[in-house]
Protein backbone atom coordinates (compact mmCIF):
# COMPACT_ATOMS: atom_id res chain seq x y z
CA UNK A 1 0.00 0.00 0.00
CA UNK A 2 1.29 3.32 -0.64
CA UNK A 3 2.03 5.61 1.41
CA UNK A 4 -0.66 8.15 -0.01
CA UNK A 5 -3.19 5.21 0.21
CA UNK A 6 -2.81 4.57 3.80
CA UNK A 7 -3.11 8.25 4.72
CA UNK A 8 -6.50 8.75 2.91
CA UNK A 9 -7.98 5.13 4.66
CA UNK A 10 -6.77 6.49 8.24
CA UNK A 11 -8.46 10.14 6.97
CA UNK A 12 -11.77 8.22 6.48
CA UNK A 13 -11.37 5.62 9.80
CA UNK A 14 -10.54 8.72 11.86
CA UNK A 15 -14.28 10.95 10.40
CA UNK A 16 -16.09 7.38 10.93
CA UNK A 17 -14.63 7.06 14.48
CA UNK A 18 -15.31 11.11 14.81
CA UNK A 19 -18.74 10.72 13.62
CA UNK A 20 -19.41 7.45 15.61
CA UNK A 21 -18.31 9.82 18.91
CA UNK A 22 -20.33 12.47 18.13
CA UNK A 23 -23.10 9.59 18.10
CA UNK A 24 -22.38 8.06 21.81
CA UNK A 25 -22.12 11.69 22.91
CA UNK A 26 -26.35 12.45 21.96
CA UNK A 27 -26.96 8.96 22.90
CA UNK A 28 -26.38 10.23 26.56
CA UNK A 29 -22.69 8.58 27.24
CA UNK A 30 -20.18 10.64 29.50
CA UNK A 31 -17.19 12.16 28.23
CA UNK A 32 -14.10 10.79 30.35
CA UNK A 33 -14.24 8.22 33.23
CA UNK A 34 -13.84 4.80 32.65
CA UNK A 35 -16.21 3.72 30.11
CA UNK A 36 -16.53 7.19 28.74
CA UNK A 37 -16.03 8.29 25.15
CA UNK A 38 -12.65 10.01 25.39
CA UNK A 39 -10.59 6.76 25.99
CA UNK A 40 -11.01 5.50 22.27
CA UNK A 41 -10.65 8.85 20.76
CA UNK A 42 -7.36 9.46 22.37
CA UNK A 43 -6.35 5.93 21.44
CA UNK A 44 -7.33 6.49 17.76
CA UNK A 45 -5.23 9.98 18.01
CA UNK A 46 -2.60 8.25 19.64
CA UNK A 47 -2.69 5.49 17.22
CA UNK A 48 -2.52 7.94 13.98
CA UNK A 49 0.25 9.94 15.42
CA UNK A 50 2.66 7.29 16.10
CA UNK A 51 1.99 5.65 12.38
CA UNK A 52 3.11 8.75 11.29
CA UNK A 53 6.00 9.20 12.97
CA UNK A 54 6.92 5.33 11.86
CA UNK A 55 6.48 6.47 8.45
CA UNK A 56 8.82 9.52 8.61
CA UNK A 57 11.08 7.16 10.19
CA UNK A 58 11.22 4.40 7.56
CA UNK A 59 11.31 7.26 4.97
CA UNK A 60 14.63 8.60 6.43
CA UNK A 61 15.96 4.82 6.81
CA UNK A 62 17.58 3.21 4.39
CA UNK A 63 17.01 -0.31 3.68
CA UNK A 64 14.40 -0.51 6.85
CA UNK A 65 10.64 -1.52 6.84
CA UNK A 66 7.76 -2.40 8.82
CA UNK A 67 7.82 -5.40 11.33
CA UNK A 68 4.44 -5.96 12.39
CA UNK A 69 3.17 -4.21 15.56
CA UNK A 70 3.08 -4.30 19.01
CA UNK A 71 0.82 -3.66 21.77
CA UNK A 72 1.39 -1.42 25.34
CA UNK A 73 -0.84 -0.30 28.06
CA UNK A 74 -1.53 3.69 28.59
CA UNK A 75 -2.97 5.01 31.91
CA UNK A 76 -4.52 8.53 30.86
CA UNK A 77 -6.55 11.14 32.83
CA UNK A 78 -9.52 9.57 30.68
CA UNK A 79 -9.24 5.75 31.94
CA UNK A 80 -6.95 3.10 30.33
CA UNK A 81 -6.00 2.20 26.95
CA UNK A 82 -4.31 0.02 24.39
CA UNK A 83 -2.42 1.14 21.83
CA UNK A 84 -1.65 -0.77 18.85
CA UNK A 85 2.42 0.75 18.11
CA UNK A 86 3.96 -0.45 14.64
CA UNK A 87 7.75 -1.56 14.86
CA UNK A 88 10.28 -1.43 12.39
CA UNK A 89 12.47 -4.40 11.13
CA UNK A 90 16.21 -2.72 12.17
CA UNK A 91 14.60 -1.61 15.92
CA UNK A 92 15.84 1.78 15.69
CA UNK A 93 12.41 3.68 15.59
CA UNK A 94 12.21 5.39 18.92
CA UNK A 95 8.86 7.41 19.21
CA UNK A 96 8.71 10.60 20.68
CA UNK A 97 4.66 11.04 21.78
CA UNK A 98 4.60 7.86 23.51
CA UNK A 99 7.99 6.40 24.19
CA UNK A 100 8.83 2.84 24.43
CA UNK A 101 8.69 2.78 28.32
CA UNK A 102 6.13 4.91 28.94
CA UNK A 103 3.28 3.89 30.94
CA UNK A 104 1.42 7.21 31.66
CA UNK A 105 0.33 10.24 29.29
CA UNK A 106 1.08 13.42 29.63
CA UNK A 107 0.34 16.44 32.42
CA UNK A 108 -3.54 15.63 32.40
CA UNK A 109 -2.86 12.35 34.73
CA UNK A 110 -0.28 13.94 36.83
CA UNK A 111 -1.91 16.81 37.63
CA UNK A 112 -4.97 14.77 39.06
CA UNK A 113 -2.83 12.85 41.16
CA UNK A 114 -0.84 15.91 42.65
CA UNK A 115 -4.06 17.88 43.11
CA UNK A 116 -5.67 14.94 45.10
CA UNK A 117 -1.94 14.71 46.90
CA UNK A 118 -2.33 17.95 47.53
CA UNK A 119 -5.71 17.90 48.86
CA UNK A 120 -4.54 15.22 51.84
CA UNK A 121 -5.63 12.37 49.73
CA UNK A 122 -3.46 9.31 51.00
CA UNK A 123 -1.56 7.05 47.76
CA UNK A 124 -4.29 4.00 48.78
CA UNK A 125 -7.25 7.04 48.58
CA UNK A 126 -5.46 8.03 44.87
CA UNK A 127 -5.38 5.01 43.69
CA UNK A 128 -9.37 4.05 44.43
CA UNK A 129 -10.28 7.26 42.75
CA UNK A 130 -8.47 6.32 39.52
CA UNK A 131 -9.89 3.00 40.02
CA UNK A 132 -13.39 3.99 40.14
CA UNK A 133 -13.38 6.92 38.30
CA UNK A 134 -11.04 5.82 35.39
CA UNK A 135 -10.71 2.42 35.62
CA UNK A 136 -6.70 2.89 36.37
CA UNK A 137 -4.38 0.52 38.22
CA UNK A 138 -1.69 2.86 39.65
CA UNK A 139 0.87 1.54 42.41
CA UNK A 140 2.31 3.54 45.41
CA UNK A 141 5.58 3.13 43.71
CA UNK A 142 4.07 5.10 40.37
CA UNK A 143 1.87 8.08 42.27
CA UNK A 144 5.14 8.49 44.64
CA UNK A 145 7.07 8.98 40.99
CA UNK A 146 4.58 11.28 40.18
CA UNK A 147 4.35 13.53 43.30
CA UNK A 148 8.06 13.13 43.01
CA UNK A 149 8.32 15.51 40.10
CA UNK A 150 7.25 18.21 42.03
CA UNK A 151 10.71 18.37 43.61
CA UNK A 152 12.60 20.17 40.88
CA UNK A 153 9.61 22.58 41.29
CA UNK A 154 9.89 23.13 45.18
CA UNK A 155 13.89 23.30 44.87
CA UNK A 156 13.34 26.25 42.26
CA UNK A 157 10.74 27.76 44.17
CA UNK A 158 12.64 27.76 47.47
CA UNK A 159 15.94 29.41 45.47
CA UNK A 160 13.72 32.00 43.70
CA UNK A 161 15.11 35.68 43.96
CA UNK A 162 13.58 37.99 46.70
CA UNK A 163 12.34 41.44 46.96
CA UNK A 164 15.21 43.58 48.87
CA UNK A 165 12.90 45.15 51.47
CA UNK A 166 9.73 42.93 53.08
CA UNK A 167 7.56 45.25 55.30
CA UNK A 168 6.62 42.75 57.96
CA UNK A 169 7.55 39.42 58.21
CA UNK A 170 5.54 36.48 60.46
CA UNK A 171 7.01 33.00 61.13
CA UNK A 172 5.28 30.11 62.98
CA UNK A 173 6.08 26.78 62.74
CA UNK A 174 3.88 23.40 61.66
CA UNK A 175 4.81 19.92 63.63
CA UNK A 176 4.68 16.72 62.21
CA UNK A 177 5.69 13.33 62.96
CA UNK A 178 8.30 11.59 60.63
CA UNK A 179 9.46 7.92 60.25
CA UNK A 180 13.57 8.38 60.28
CA UNK A 181 15.57 5.04 60.63
CA UNK A 182 12.88 2.80 62.16
CA UNK A 183 11.88 5.27 64.50
CA UNK A 184 9.52 8.21 64.46
CA UNK A 185 11.01 11.92 65.29
CA UNK A 186 9.44 15.09 65.42
CA UNK A 187 9.84 17.81 62.98
CA UNK A 188 8.72 21.34 62.32
CA UNK A 189 8.43 23.00 59.24
CA UNK A 190 9.11 26.76 59.55
CA UNK A 191 6.79 29.09 57.40
CA UNK A 192 8.19 32.81 56.64
CA UNK A 193 5.22 35.07 55.82
CA UNK A 194 6.46 38.06 54.43
CA UNK A 195 4.77 41.44 53.25
CA UNK A 196 6.69 43.53 51.06
CA UNK A 197 6.26 47.41 50.49
CA UNK A 198 3.48 46.70 47.69
CA UNK A 199 1.26 45.34 50.38
CA UNK A 200 1.66 41.97 48.47
CA UNK A 201 1.84 38.74 50.65
CA UNK A 202 3.97 35.82 50.00
CA UNK A 203 5.42 32.71 51.37
CA UNK A 204 9.25 33.79 51.70
CA UNK A 205 10.69 29.96 52.67
CA UNK A 206 9.83 26.76 54.24
CA UNK A 207 12.60 25.50 56.47
CA UNK A 208 12.59 21.63 58.48
CA UNK A 209 14.06 21.06 61.30
CA UNK A 210 14.44 19.24 64.32
CA UNK A 211 15.30 22.11 66.61
CA UNK A 212 15.19 25.55 66.77
CA UNK A 213 18.13 27.62 68.29
CA UNK A 214 20.62 30.46 66.95
CA UNK A 215 22.49 28.70 64.75
CA UNK A 216 19.30 27.28 62.59
CA UNK A 217 18.15 30.86 62.59
CA UNK A 218 21.60 32.22 61.46
CA UNK A 219 20.90 29.48 58.36
CA UNK A 220 16.99 30.44 57.46
CA UNK A 221 18.43 34.11 57.17
CA UNK A 222 21.55 33.87 55.63
CA UNK A 223 19.31 31.77 52.84
CA UNK A 224 16.94 34.59 52.71
CA UNK A 225 19.78 37.19 52.15
CA UNK A 226 21.51 34.99 49.75
CA UNK A 227 18.22 35.45 47.74
CA UNK A 228 18.56 39.12 47.69
CA UNK A 229 16.15 40.18 50.63
CA UNK A 230 18.49 43.17 52.05
CA UNK A 231 15.89 44.66 55.06
CA UNK A 232 12.87 43.33 57.06
CA UNK A 233 11.36 46.20 59.10
CA UNK A 234 9.17 44.46 61.54
CA UNK A 235 9.67 40.64 62.46
CA UNK A 236 6.71 39.21 64.19
CA UNK A 237 7.07 35.80 66.20
CA UNK A 238 6.57 33.67 68.65
CA UNK A 239 8.81 33.67 71.44
CA UNK A 240 11.36 31.26 69.29
CA UNK A 241 14.24 29.70 71.00
CA UNK A 242 17.07 32.21 69.32
CA UNK A 243 15.25 33.56 66.54
CA UNK A 244 15.06 37.12 67.73
CA UNK A 245 18.34 37.15 68.87
CA UNK A 246 19.52 35.81 65.45
CA UNK A 247 17.59 38.51 63.11
CA UNK A 248 18.99 41.46 65.64
CA UNK A 249 22.73 39.67 64.81
CA UNK A 250 22.12 39.86 61.65
CA UNK A 251 19.14 42.96 60.61
CA UNK A 252 20.13 45.09 64.03
CA UNK A 253 17.80 47.37 62.28
CA UNK A 254 14.51 45.12 62.51
CA UNK A 255 12.27 45.78 64.99
CA UNK A 256 11.19 42.11 66.51
CA UNK A 257 7.90 41.78 67.91
CA UNK A 258 7.09 39.08 70.16
CA UNK A 259 2.98 37.59 69.85
CA UNK A 260 0.79 38.70 72.67
CA UNK A 261 -1.42 36.02 72.33
CA UNK A 262 1.29 33.61 72.38
CA UNK A 263 2.54 35.21 75.84
CA UNK A 264 -0.98 35.59 77.24
CA UNK A 265 -1.53 31.99 76.11
CA UNK A 266 1.28 31.20 77.84
CA UNK A 267 1.07 33.10 80.76
CA UNK A 268 -2.89 31.38 81.42
CA UNK A 269 -1.18 28.04 81.78
CA UNK A 270 0.34 28.95 85.03
CA UNK A 271 -2.70 30.43 86.37
CA UNK A 272 -4.90 28.07 88.79
CA UNK A 273 -8.81 27.51 86.97
CA UNK A 274 -9.72 30.04 89.59
CA UNK A 275 -7.70 33.09 89.12
CA UNK A 276 -7.54 32.70 85.62
CA UNK A 277 -10.79 34.93 84.37
CA UNK A 278 -10.00 37.72 87.36
CA UNK A 279 -6.36 37.87 85.98
CA UNK A 280 -7.26 38.19 82.44
CA UNK A 281 -9.16 40.98 83.19
CA UNK A 282 -6.17 43.17 84.87
CA UNK A 283 -3.92 41.51 82.16
CA UNK A 284 -6.22 42.89 79.15
CA UNK A 285 -5.61 46.57 80.50
CA UNK A 286 -1.63 46.11 79.66
CA UNK A 287 -1.86 44.72 76.10
CA UNK A 288 -4.93 47.02 75.20
CA UNK A 289 -3.67 50.24 76.75
CA UNK A 290 -3.45 53.72 74.03
CA UNK A 291 0.25 54.06 75.10
CA UNK A 292 3.12 52.04 76.33
CA UNK A 293 3.25 54.56 78.98
CA UNK A 294 -0.15 53.56 80.43
CA UNK A 295 0.65 49.73 79.91
CA UNK A 296 3.57 49.94 81.67
CA UNK A 297 1.23 51.23 84.87
CA UNK A 298 -0.71 48.88 84.49
CA UNK A 299 1.91 46.27 84.49
CA UNK A 300 3.04 47.70 87.48
CA UNK A 301 -0.49 47.32 88.61
CA UNK A 302 -0.58 43.90 87.99
CA UNK A 303 2.26 42.86 89.32
CA UNK A 304 1.33 44.13 92.81
CA UNK A 305 -1.87 42.30 92.10
CA UNK A 306 -0.20 38.87 91.28
CA UNK A 307 3.14 39.00 91.68
CA UNK A 308 3.51 37.37 94.86
CA UNK A 309 0.78 34.48 93.91
CA UNK A 310 2.67 34.32 90.03
CA UNK A 311 6.01 35.88 90.13
CA UNK A 312 7.05 33.82 87.23
CA UNK A 313 4.38 35.23 84.74
CA UNK A 314 5.24 38.11 85.73
CA UNK A 315 8.88 37.75 85.24
CA UNK A 316 8.23 36.71 81.88
CA UNK A 317 6.42 40.09 80.89
CA UNK A 318 9.06 41.85 82.37
CA UNK A 319 11.60 40.05 80.58
CA UNK A 320 10.68 39.97 77.45
CA UNK A 321 8.68 43.69 77.76
CA UNK A 322 10.84 45.32 74.87
CA UNK A 323 10.18 42.81 72.25
CA UNK A 324 6.33 42.57 73.65
CA UNK A 325 5.84 46.38 73.68
CA UNK A 326 6.98 47.20 70.23
CA UNK A 327 3.45 47.94 68.91
CA UNK A 328 2.38 50.64 70.80
CA UNK A 329 4.36 53.16 68.85
CA UNK A 330 2.22 52.70 65.61
CA UNK A 331 -1.10 53.46 64.96
CA UNK A 332 -4.31 50.70 65.55
CA UNK A 333 -4.33 49.64 61.73
CA UNK A 334 -0.73 48.75 62.13
CA UNK A 335 -1.28 47.43 65.66
CA UNK A 336 -3.40 44.55 64.50
CA UNK A 337 -1.11 43.24 61.66
CA UNK A 338 1.64 42.94 64.11
CA UNK A 339 0.90 42.56 67.70
CA UNK A 340 -0.10 39.02 67.04
CA UNK A 341 1.34 36.27 64.26
CA UNK A 342 -2.57 36.02 63.37
CA UNK A 343 -1.74 36.02 59.76
CA UNK A 344 0.68 33.35 59.66
CA UNK A 345 -0.98 30.89 61.97
CA UNK A 346 -4.28 31.49 59.88
CA UNK A 347 -1.96 30.20 56.72
CA UNK A 348 -0.90 27.39 58.85
CA UNK A 349 -4.26 26.19 60.13
CA UNK A 350 -5.32 26.11 56.46
CA UNK A 351 -2.41 23.59 56.09
CA UNK A 352 -3.31 21.63 58.90
CA UNK A 353 -6.93 20.91 57.37
CA UNK A 354 -5.01 18.97 54.65
CA UNK A 355 -2.31 17.47 56.65
CA UNK A 356 -4.33 16.43 59.81
CA UNK A 357 -5.26 13.02 58.31
CA UNK A 358 -1.05 12.27 58.29
CA UNK A 359 -0.37 10.57 61.72
CA UNK A 360 3.12 10.00 60.50
CA UNK A 361 5.02 11.08 57.16
CA UNK A 362 7.44 8.41 55.52
CA UNK A 363 10.26 11.00 55.29
CA UNK A 364 11.46 14.86 55.62
CA UNK A 365 11.09 15.11 51.86
CA UNK A 366 7.44 13.59 52.14
CA UNK A 367 6.13 16.52 54.67
CA UNK A 368 7.85 19.57 52.41
CA UNK A 369 6.48 17.77 49.10
CA UNK A 370 2.81 17.77 50.92
CA UNK A 371 3.38 20.91 52.88
CA UNK A 372 4.63 23.10 49.39
CA UNK A 373 1.40 21.50 47.66
CA UNK A 374 -1.00 22.66 50.14
CA UNK A 375 0.76 26.27 50.43
CA UNK A 376 1.04 26.53 46.47
CA UNK A 377 -3.02 25.97 46.36
CA UNK A 378 -3.31 28.57 49.41
CA UNK A 379 -1.14 31.27 47.42
CA UNK A 380 -2.89 30.92 44.13
CA UNK A 381 -5.74 32.96 45.83
CA UNK A 382 -3.35 35.45 47.49
CA UNK A 383 -3.73 37.99 44.37
CA UNK A 384 -5.02 41.49 45.88
CA UNK A 385 -2.51 43.67 48.29
CA UNK A 386 -3.44 43.68 52.17
CA UNK A 387 -6.54 45.80 53.30
CA UNK A 388 -5.79 49.99 53.74
CA UNK A 389 -2.04 49.11 52.73
CA UNK A 390 -1.83 52.70 51.46
CA UNK A 391 -2.20 53.68 54.87
CA UNK A 392 -0.26 51.25 56.47
CA UNK A 393 3.06 51.71 53.72
CA UNK A 394 2.53 55.45 54.19
CA UNK A 395 2.84 55.41 58.42
CA UNK A 396 5.65 53.06 57.89
CA UNK A 397 7.73 55.25 55.88
CA UNK A 398 7.87 57.83 58.12
CA UNK A 399 8.28 55.61 61.16
CA UNK A 400 11.24 54.15 58.59
CA UNK A 401 12.68 57.04 57.19
CA UNK A 402 15.16 56.06 54.24
CA UNK A 403 14.67 52.11 54.48
CA UNK A 404 11.30 52.33 52.56
CA UNK A 405 11.15 54.10 49.38
CA UNK A 406 7.18 54.62 48.13
CA UNK A 407 6.78 53.94 44.28
CA UNK A 408 6.12 57.37 42.17
CA UNK A 409 3.91 56.37 40.40
CA UNK A 410 1.80 55.98 43.62
CA UNK A 411 2.92 59.18 44.87
CA UNK A 412 1.85 60.68 41.37
CA UNK A 413 -1.77 59.01 42.04
CA UNK A 414 -1.78 59.92 45.52
CA UNK A 415 -0.82 63.77 44.54
CA UNK A 416 -3.68 63.90 42.07
CA UNK A 417 -6.41 62.44 44.59
CA UNK A 418 -5.33 65.22 46.92
CA UNK A 419 -5.48 68.05 44.21
CA UNK A 420 -9.00 66.95 42.72
CA UNK A 421 -10.19 67.46 46.73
Amino acid sequence: MKKGENKRSANFDWQDFESEAVQRLKDGEELGGKDGVLAPLIKRLLEASLEGELEVHLSESEGNRRNGKGRKQLKTSHGAIELETGRDRQGSFEPQLVKKRQVTLGEGLDAKVLSMYARGMSYEDIQGHLEELYGLELSKGQISSITDKVLPVLEEWRSRPLEPVYVIVWLDALHFKVRHDGRIENRAVYCVLGIDQHGNKDLLGLYLSENEGARFWLQVLTDLQNRGMEDILIACIDNLTGFGDAIESILPKTEVQLCIVHQIRNSLRYITTGDGKAFLKDLKKVYQAATKESAEYYLDELEKQWGEKYPVVLLSWRTHWLRLSQYFKYPHHIRRLIYTTNTVEGFNRQIRKITKSKSVMPSDTAVLKLVFLVARNIMAKWTMPLANWALVVQQLAIHFEGRLKLDLSIEKDLFAVEKKK
